[in-house]
Parts: C-alpha cells; sequence; structure tokens
C-alpha cells in the first residue's frame, strides 16, 4: 500500500508541476511561434512599404533575390561568418587563460573579478559610442597615444580596411569577461585529484593542462563557444552604434543583421528582409548543430 501511495504521490506532485508550469510555457511558446510564422510568411510575399499593406504571394523568388545577390548578401554573411569565428576564437583562448590564471586565489582576487565583469555591465551602444569617442581619429585618445610613440595616427573606424578587425577587438574586450567567468566556474567543479596525480608521476604544467584539466572541462568549453557563438551571431548594437546604417559608406561591417534591418527599416522591403532573416535563423542552427555535433565527439 506504501508504494501505491508513494506512486500516486508522485504522479499527483508530477501533473501539478506541468499544470502550474503549463501557462508560462504557452506564453514563451507563442511569443517564439508567433513571429517565426509571421515572418516565414512574409518572406513569401512581396510586400513593401507597409507590413499590413496589399501584397502578393511570391513564392520562392525573395530567397532566390537573396542568394543571388553578390553585391550584398553573400559579402554580408562572409562578414558575419568572419566576425564571429574570429571574435569567438580570441575570446575562448583569453577566457580560457584567465581563467585559468584565477583559479587559484590570490591576494587581490576580489578585484580583479570586479574590474573583469565592468565591461558586462555596459551596454553595447554605450561600448560603440565609448570606442567611438576612443578611437576618433582627430580627438580620440588613441591617436594621441600612437603619436607620442612615433606610431602615425590611423583613421580607425574611418577606414574601409580597419573597421571590422577593430570591432571583433571591441567585441573582444566586453565578452571575453563572460567566457573567464563561464570556464572558472566550469574550472571550480573539476576535482583535483586527476591533476594531483598526473604532478606526482611528473608531468609538468602544459601536460596537466593538455591531458587533464582540457579533457574534463571539454563540456563547459563547448557550452560556452556554443552560447557565444550563436550571441555573437546575432551582434547588432555596436556595429549600427559605431558605423550607422549599412555598415558604412562601403557596408565594410555590413552584417546579415544590418543587412536585414537595412532591408526593412531603411528600404522598406519587407518580404525580401523576412527571407533574409529565415536564411540567417536556418545559418544559426546549422552552426548551433555543427557545433554540438562537435563538442559531442570530443567529450566521447
Amino acid at each position: 500500500m506504501s508504494a501505491v501511495r508513494t506512486r500516486s504521490f508522485e504522479q499527483a506532485n508530477r501533473r501539478l508541476k506541468w499544470t502550474m508550469l503549463a501557462p508560462a510555457l504557452v506564453f514563451v511558446g507563442m511569443m517564439i511561434i508567433f513571429p517565426l510564422v509571421f515572418t516565414i510568411n512574409l518572406s513569401f510575399t512581396d510586400a513593401f512599404g507597409a507590413v499590413n499593406a496589399d501584397k502578393g504571394h511570391v513564392g520562392l523568388r525573395n530567397f532566390g533575390d537573396a542568394l543571388t545577390d553578390s553585391r550584398r548578401f553573400w559579402p554580408a554573411l562572409q562578414r558575419t561568418a568572419l566576425f564571429t569565428i574570429g571574435a569567438v576564437l580570441v575570446e575562448t583562448v583569453l577566457g580560457l587563460a584567465l581563467a585559468m590564471l584565477m583559479r587559484k586565489p590570490f591576494r587581490g582576487i576580489r578585484w580583479v573579478r570586479t574590474v573583469l565583469i565592468v565591461p558586462l555591465l555596459t551596454t553595447p551602444v554605450a561600448v560603440g559610442i565609448l570606442w567611438l569617442l576612443i578611437l576618433d581619429p582627430t580627438n580620440g585618445i588613441a591617436n594621441h597615444l600612437l603619436t607620442s610613440v612615433g606610431v602615425p595616427p590611423q583613421e580607425f573606424l574611418g577606414s574601409v580596411s580597419q573597421s571590422l578587425p577593430l570591432l571583433m577587438l571591441i567585441d573582444v574586450w566586453q565578452w571575453t569577461p563572460m567566457m573567464t567567468l563561464l570556464l572558472l566556474a566550469g574550472l571550480s567543479t573539476l576535482p583535483d585529484g586527476p591533476e594531483e596525480a598526473a604532478h606526482v608521476d611528473g608531468a609538468g604544467l602544459w601536460q596537466r593542462f593538455r591531458f587533464v584539466v582540457l579533457p574534463m572541462l571539454a563540456p563547459t568549453l563547448a557550452i560556452a563557444v556554443v552560447l557565444r557563438s550563436v550571441d555573437a551571431l546575432k551582434t547588432f548594437d555596436i556595429l549600427y552604434a559605431t558605423k550607422g546604417p549599412g555598415g558604412g559608406s562601403n557596408f565594410e561591417v555590413e552584417t546579415l543583421n544590418v543587412y536585414a534591418y537595412g532591408l526593412t527599416f531603411d528600404y522598406q522591403e519587407y518580404g525580401l528582409a523576412s527571407a533574409v532573416l529565415v536564411l540567417f535563423t536556418l545559418a544559426i542552427v546549422c552552426v548551433v548543430i555543427l557545433l554540438r555535433r562537435g563538442s559531442g565527439r570530443k567529450s566521447a
């Protein structure tokens, strides 16, 4: 009888749990499903000028126009990939290095951690404006520092060739602390036994890191890379705040997000913009699947 009562109690508890969660799940589901379905439907139309204006279905024409646009779409896709891969790679390496340095307590570690999270507390738009002032070719402090050591003044964000690498570095400055904190949390959960055993066996610092710490940290590292990659793919604020519409006069930092924004609010081509966003969403899903599969093979 006690086993039956325990089973009945567990079933009732499970039903109560789902009953309490149902309103929130329905709300979140609708907030995700409705915009997605609306955007997909709009991508098959020739909507222009206004979302609620008269529009007709054009099938896959918008997708064809986007995929054959070698002047804006494909360069924007390449910049998106370059920005994401470059920024996330540097953030992962620096974040892992800082996490390893702060793994063991030392004097002043609380102050170091406090200073480390300051960039995370600043909104991307504010970060963009801050660096725009620092890198101002005329009055910015960056050129004053360069000229003081004999380096000629630079155009920085005013340069077509320097803009994207500089914005990647700004992204690294802001988001490396997040990678550091995630990896530091992962390091704090690792057991000390395997590393101590390797040390007793004569393994050096690099060998212990390469063959003991890194394999144990791999699941946390994979999750951190996936989260940061998806977030970097969606970067918009800092690009728009520093370079404005179109990602600059020559579209030098125009990613797919900036491109879709311009199609929507500058040109009011809602059908084509929706098709670009659908393609972008599919690209993000593919990236997540590839990263998860890669991380699954590494952890296995």
